[in-house]
């Protein structure tokens, strides 16, 4: 199932200037520095003894499972370059905006007389930086999906079905149904 957050953090790693250490035993040496040189805090965040993080940061083990190979990616990823992340976020929410490509159900509660039937539609539109920073924030302030993907229905209702507020005054959009959903910045 496509999330907002994952895709949030998607578009945001996209800003990285360097690629990810590919190794294991780069991966978890890069995780101990990042811990203050502690393979035990390492080792609980992992799920691992501390010998197995001290054998991988001296390469003595190569080739981790795919659970753990997936839990190290995922936590070097989410602690890597914080500063091109931080910038990327910045230049989105104060003047570059952010594009999204949807395909969703999206519904309609509007004023009687007027269609508000469901259906499914492709959108890829450029959200102004207020609807970037709205998203961030509520991201980081820990907004569950639903919230996220009620701040994204309320920023595709005001761009693409109220154009800013030129039409379909008072239209409210749901957002369901979720195929695809890509952010970039």
């Amino acid at each position: 199932m496509v999330t907002v957050a994952e895709e949030l953090d998607k578009a945001v790693q996209g800003a990285f200037t360097r690629p990810l250490p590919k190794s294991a035993g780069a991966q978890m040496r890069y995780l101990v520095r990042q811990h203050r040189r502690s393979t035990r805090r390492v080792a609980e965040l992992l799920g691992v003894s501390r010998r197995t993080v001290e054998r991988y940061v001296k390469n003595e083990i190569r080739k981790p499972r795919p659970e753990l190979a997936d839990r190290l990616e995922r936590e070097v990823r989410a602690r890597w370059q914080p500063q091109i992340r931080a910038r990327a976020k910045q230049t989105a929410a104060t003047t570059g905006g952010i594009m999204i490509d949807t395909r969703a159900r999206f519904g309609f509660t509007a004023a009687p007389g007027s269609t508000d039937d469901a259906r499914l539609r492709h959108l890829t539109l450029a959200l102004p930086p207020h609807h970037a920073a709205r998203l961030f924030t509520a991201q980081e302030a820990g907004a569950t999906e639903d919230q996220l993907r009620e701040i994204a229905a309320e920023a595709l209702g005001e761009v693409y079905f109220r154009d800013s507020g030129r039409r379909a005054h008072g239209l409210e959009v749901e957002f369901t149904d979720l195929g695809h959903l890509e952010f970039e910045l």
